[in-house]
């Protein structure tokens, strides 16, 4: 039996390593076929999980991005000696100087002084910009106060951009006992809490040069910080 073995292998030492060879490279195929779909299967899933976070990071971009809301805006109407009447919006912080830039500026025979230009913008205002030819008849007549509420309520439309509507009339009032740091002499400037010679004088050289429109504009002044105008924003006027 050992003897047929032995003979059998001599006489078919080619055939069997043939056959040996054949399997070899079939096993070692089939342990590469199965190592490079492993790799192909890693290969995708990082692929999606790279996709994925590139979507997370996109919408996280989104969330970054996304534009603040914009300040309200209020709508006017604004008519007269303007070269473009209409209604208009703007934001609520604008005044009627504004305004009037949103309306291609004033016309040549337009006359602004009875008019606040500094007046901030309301939603539903209406506008109107007087003729030289309708101030001056203000001007010249008897009775200017009465002329003047005539010219800004004229039984028809209320001005509310006027200097003179109930509104101011009211401030003016309540402020009568204020002080006007616009106008206020030395002496008078110094009653108020905190404001000495040296910074009354202070005030004084600088609305010389650059009247104040409001009254937080004091803090403009060198000297005159927020913990003083706290004081005394109560008992001043512009």
């Amino acid at each position: 039996m050992i003897n047929s073995i032995s003979e059998f292998i001599y006489f078919n030492k080619k055939k069997i390593f043939i056959v040996f060879l054949v399997l070899l490279v079939g096993i070692g195929g089939g342990i590469y076929y199965l190592c490079y779909d492993d790799l192909i299967v890693n290969s995708e899933e990082e692929t999606v999980v790279e996709e994925n976070k590139d979507l997370v990071i996109e919408k996280k971009e989104d969330i970054v991005k996304e534009e603040p809301k914009e300040e309200n805006a209020c709508f006017f109407d604004i008519k007269g000696q303007v070269k473009n009447p209409g209604v208009y919006s703007l934001s609520c912080s604008g005044r009627v100087i504004d305004a009037i830039a949103k309306a291609g500026g004033l016309t040549n025979d337009s006359d602004t002084s009875v008019i606040n230009l500094s007046k901030k913008i309301e939603d539903g205002m209406v506008i109107i910009i007087y003729s030289k030819q309708e101030v001056e008849k203000y001007l010249e007549s008897l009775n200017q106060e009465e002329e003047k509420k005539t010219i800004c309520e004229n039984g028809k439309i209320i001005n509310d951009a006027c200097v003179n509507n109930n509104s101011d009339a009211d401030h003016n009032a309540n402020n009568s006992s204020l002080i006007n740091i616009n106008t206020a002499s030395l002496e008078q400037l110094m009653t108020l809490t905190g404001i000495g010679e040296s910074k009354a004088k202070q005030i004084i050289a600088y609305r010389e040069k650059t009247p104040f429109t409001k009254i937080d504009d004091l803090m403009l002044v060198d000297g005159i910080g927020e913990s003083i105008y706290s004081k005394i924003k109560e008992n001043i006027t512009v």
